[in-house]
């Protein structure tokens, strides 16, 4: 959490050297959490961010045409800090795949920080399967930073804390 407040704390030279992250690790570990942390921090001193995914984006302009469709673009590019949450789990359809890179390539192109979040390994985006996603990640590369998130599956600790009250709840009840 100390790399998330010190973003936060050194956003204007974030901004102004187009500093993103590329926020990488195992199912479960807080990356999210993480992306999280920083985008309130930054909304609670007015800086505008957006945060969603690309199911999300992609669902939004499948709906949309021409004038929603670039105007919904241009917010994603205008905002200060977009993160992009869960890059990987999108539909590998041609589709998708072309809608990713629009927005990669507008937010490289419009010289702003990203924050992107995954769980696909360092070498997996180093090293692409193909050509459509080697253009897509080559741009986060050259945006963003990696930082691996190395902690223990949080969400299994959870459910297994759930059961253990939930056991105690039933083995008292009986």
């Amino acid at each position: 959490m100390e790399k998330a407040k010190t973003y936060v704390d050194r956003w204007a030279e974030m901004k102004e050297k187009n500093l993103g992250l590329l926020i990488w690790g195992n199912v479960g570990t807080g990356k999210t959490f993480f992306a999280g942390c920083i985008a309130n921090a930054l909304i609670e001193k007015g800086i505008p961010v957006v945060m969603t995914n690309f199911s999300k984006i992609i669902n939004t302009l499948t709906g949309i045409f021409s004038e929603e469709r670039n105007r919904y673009l241009e917010s994603l590019v205008k905002c200060e800090l977009l993160i992009i949450d869960d890059l990987g789990i999108e539909r590998n359809s041609e589709f998708a795949l072309e809608q990713v890179f629009s927005v990669i390539d507008s937010r490289y192109r419009s010289k702003k920080p990203l924050i992107v979040t995954t769980n696909l390994t360092l070498d997996e985006i180093q090293n692409p399967e193909n050509l459509a996603k080697a253009r897509i990640y080559d741009r986060i590369l050259e945006l963003c930073v990696p930082v691996k998130i190395n902690n223990a599956n949080i969400r299994k600790q959870n459910a297994a804390e759930k059961l253990k009250e939930l056991r105690n709840i039933f083995e008292s009840g009986a």
